[in-house]
């Protein structure tokens, strides 16, 4: 795709939404070009010199070429496939190396839940600079936001918001696939959600499995909690929710049936899980859903 940017104004029930969307784009800069370019607004313009201080986030990802940022913190060097995490109130400057130049994707945006999942999230700890690689969902998003904002149909700016969420969401997976990449308690843990799936209405010995695998019980239920988002006790309950849930649409059988089926102790302890999972009883749950088929 050819260069493109554009800047809009958030209303105020965008700003109400609560992530809106100020600027969208992508520039391809030649070896010896001026860096950046005199045709955007002075609140983005910026000089090597000088720098700049924005009033929003940016996310810039470059996907061709080299080059360096710099703020506060230090200097960071930038190869293809960098993601920049740029903040609010922040003084930086970056730029592409003189002799490869690069190609720069960019989209700005702020509110409330923007600084919500940038300030209580696993992104807090990322730095300023992070190589993810070239990755055709990345670059698809800010495709597709730019779509949406070209031609400024109603309510582009909640869809724009969402797929800033999914590039945010993206980053977050990638970021914990790139620290287990090939390391031993990937393999671990990785093997233990088999075992689990495998045995889902059975009770298994999590401190056992870590023993067996010579770690620490506690190292291997946190970095468990890590890769998947969830304790291992807790992650088998959900299997067994979502087993019971295949069972009640799928089957005849009876609460009782289902309940030692997927393992769970008793059947009131089965409905309460259920019930407080799901937002409504097992019962309730399988009626609803063959209410639904009859009026198809």
């Amino acid at each position: 795709m050819e260069e493109f940017f554009k800047y809009v104004t958030p209303g105020e029930d965008d700003v109400n939404w609560g992530l809106y969307l100020n600027v969208v784009g992508k520039a391809i800069i030649t070896p010896g070009i001026t860096y950046p370019s005199q045709s955007h607004p002075s609140g983005y313009y910026f000089t090597w010199e000088k720098g700049r201080i924005l009033h929003e986030y940016q996310l810039v990802y470059v996907t061709e070429g080299d080059g360096l940022y710099e703020d506060s913190t230090g200097e960071y060097p930038i190869k293809s496939g960098s993601l920049l995490i740029i903040q609010p109130g922040t003084w930086h400057r970056y730029k592409p190396d003189i002799t490869t130049g690069w190609t720069e994707n960019y989209v700005g945006f702020n509110g409330m839940i923007a600084k919500h999942i940038l300030s209580n999230s696993p992104l807090t700890s990322l730095m300023p600079v992070n190589y993810i690689g070239n990755r055709e969902e990345f670059i698809d998003t800010y495709y597709k936001i730019y779509g949406y904002v070209k031609d400024e149909k109603p309510g582009f700016q909640q869809v724009s918001a969402g797929m800033i969420m999914k590039l945010l969401g993206f980053l977050i997976s990638v970021e914990k696939q790139l620290s287990f990449a090939e390391t031993r308690i990937e393999k671990i843990i990785q093997k233990a959600c088999f075992l689990i799936r495998e045995n889902v209405e059975k009770e298994i010995d999590f401190k056992q499995y870590a023993e067996c695998n010579n770690i620490a019980y506690s190292y291997f239920r946190r970095m468990f909690k890590i890769y998947t988002g969830l304790p291992p006790a807790k992650y088998q309950l959900d299997l067994k929710i979502i087993r019971s849930k295949e069972l009640l649409l799928s089957t005849d059988k009876i609460m009782k049936e289902i309940c030692y089926e997927v393992g769970f102790e008793s059947e009131y302890y089965f409905s309460r899980i259920f019930k407080n999972k799901i937002g409504i009883s097992p019962s309730r749950f399988r009626t609803a859903a063959q209410n639904h088929s009859e009026k198809k």
